[in-house]
């Protein structure tokens, strides 16, 4: 029947799967809400657009589906944007469904107005469309989820008149039959089967679109070391010798590279934040495989390009050579062990002190644990030496680096993966741009443990400032204190004094009901 064109189209993204909408109602969107409950959604109030942002996009990280949010237009909208940027650096399938004004070009002084609320949008996300007509919001949203299907995930932005929210509309289509995607079949691998039969030490470079259960398989079989990026930690684990885990950014990564006589890199980048140098080091022949065409094109200079999803060309390479005798290969375990060793020693000599917190935690932590990070000393030590037992399961900034991300992504994942263990990391800096979102996560009765890692400075920039000859300046802020800021809000709050106290509060914490700040200190130790 007949309904107003919001309410329509929360029963349009119900009928695709959506179960949680995170906003923030406004008198512009107060449409979108109309259909909300009707259509069996479950809407989570975030306390401030950036906080729903990033709530959607730690959701979709932890279920694999598009996280959603309404905002308003104007502020709603701007204040969405870094998630948005964050999300799309990150290759996160996010949705975002915004109101705007009806008329703007002959009109000034209306409330939220912006210039051209479209056009900020497109600059953060994949793509930013009007839909002035039900049937225009309708194909938006079917494209939307079609490309999250096809394509490489990223953010879209769905904007549409106040006047045309309101409109009674007939509803939405059912949905599409989805698309396919092609296979991936024995002529695409063969190039890379011809180069495999010569090679004495190949290397994989798995990146976080790498995503299948069968690479420690395919490694094995070829006698192949690997590399993983920080977001691709977890397809490899610790367990496998020839692993030198997500250690790509040490300088002395470039040497191991060039000594490979084959490098293959899958579902990765190998953008800056990933290597922190130009050039990957590799001198010998290189094949990519990337959904992304720009990614193929890039200035490694790919000898052999493969448009696929990497979980189907696995699935193709496994195929072709499961059933051949193991490769003798041509690394060692003792020489990976080696480089591990050196790289770890570098890690705690740059950031000391962090290296015993992580493997204090890592000693407690269920392997079911899923792990939202922020932009944090803490963080940056982790991520390098933290091999993950599963992929996915560690959530961090990467590319576009926005401060605030880890307590309402856990949030969202935490949503998400209801009565599984999610934890935050975050710095004492970046937790207090958005530890507002405190009082979502009480409200919604999770036993979130939030580390926080207090070293009283913006460190990371004051170290960066002595390096360059910089005489500090601006690093140090005046903090609050911490756990009664927490408690005001209704969580819990510890502040352990040792590293086994430390773990006697994580594990109390993962069944607290209700969010525990953990405060730590550089004196803990």
């Amino acid at each position: 029947m007949k309904r107003p064109l919001g309410a329509q189209i929360s029963h349009m993204l119900r009928d695709r799967g959506v179960e949680v909408i995170f906003g923030i109602p406004g008198v512009h969107n107060q449409e979108m809400y109309r259909g909300i409950e009707e259509a069996g959604i479950r809407h989570v109030l975030a306390r401030h657009e950036q906080g729903a942002g990033f709530m959607a996009d730690g959701y979709a990280r932890a279920t694999g589906n598009p996280g959603v949010a309404y905002v308003i237009t104007g502020p709603g909208l701007s204040n969405i944007m870094t998630p948005m940027g964050q999300a799309y650096s990150d290759s996160v399938p996010m949705l975002v469904l915004s109101s705007c004004l009806d008329e703007t070009a002959a009109r000034r002084g209306q409330l939220h107005q912006m210039r051209d609320q479209r056009a900020a949008a497109a600059a953060v996300c994949d793509w930013s469309e009007q839909a002035s007509t039900a049937r225009a919001a309708y194909g938006l949203v079917e494209r939307a989820f079609e490309e999250f299907e096809a394509h490489r995930p990223r953010p879209k932005h769905i904007q549409t008149p106040i006047a045309v929210l309101e409109a009674e509309a007939d509803p939405a289509p059912p949905p599409n039959m989805p698309g396919t995607t092609p296979e991936v079949r024995k002529p695409d691998v063969a190039p890379l089967l011809s180069l495999l039969n010569i090679a004495r030490r190949p290397l994989f470079i798995l990146g976080g679109g790498a995503q299948s259960h069968l690479w420690v398989q395919i490694l094995r079989q070829l006698g192949a070391a690997a590399f993983t990026t920080g977001a691709g930690r977890g397809l490899v684990g610790a367990n496998y010798p020839l692993g030198f885990g997500s250690m790509l950014a040490r300088p002395g990564s470039a040497e191991v590279i060039a000594s490979a006589d084959l490098v293959v890199a899958v579902g990765t980048e190998l953008a800056e934040v990933d290597l922190w140098r130009d050039h990957l080091g590799h001198k010998a022949p290189m094949v990519r495989v990337d959904l992304d065409p720009e990614v193929l094109a890039d200035a490694q200079r790919a000898t052999i390009k493969l448009r696929a999803d990497a979980g189907r060309f696995a699935a193709a390479l496994w195929a072709e050579i499961e059933d051949r005798p193991q490769r003798e290969s041509g690394w060692t375990a003792e020489e990976v062990a080696k480089a591990r060793t050196r790289w770890n020693a570098e890690v705690d000599a740059e950031r000391p002190g962090i290296l015993p917190v992580c493997n204090a935690l890592r000693e407690v932590l269920s392997p079911d644990t899923m792990i939202y990070s922020d932009m944090t000393q803490f963080a940056y030590v982790a991520t390098d030496i933290w091999d993950m037992p599963r992929p996915r399961y560690w959530h961090h900034p990467t590319g576009y680096g926005t401060l605030g991300y880890a307590l309402p992504a856990a949030i969202g994942g935490a949503v998400g993966r209801p009565g599984m263990p999610t934890m935050a990391i975050a710095g004492d800096y970046g937790f207090q741009y958005t530890m507002q979102e405190l009082g979502v996560a009480v409200e919604l009765g999770l036993s979130l443990p939030i580390l926080l890692w207090d070293n009283g400075k913006l460190k990371e920039i004051e170290d960066s400032m002595i390096a360059a000859q910089i005489a500090p300046n601006a690093v140090v802020a005046r903090n609050p204190d911490f756990c009664k800021l927490a408690e005001a809000y209704g969580a819990a709050a510890e502040k352990p004094n040792s590293l086994g106290e430390l773990q006697k509060v994580l594990e109390t914490a993962f069944g607290a009901g209700r969010p525990t700040l953990i405060h730590m200190t550089p004196e803990m130790l």
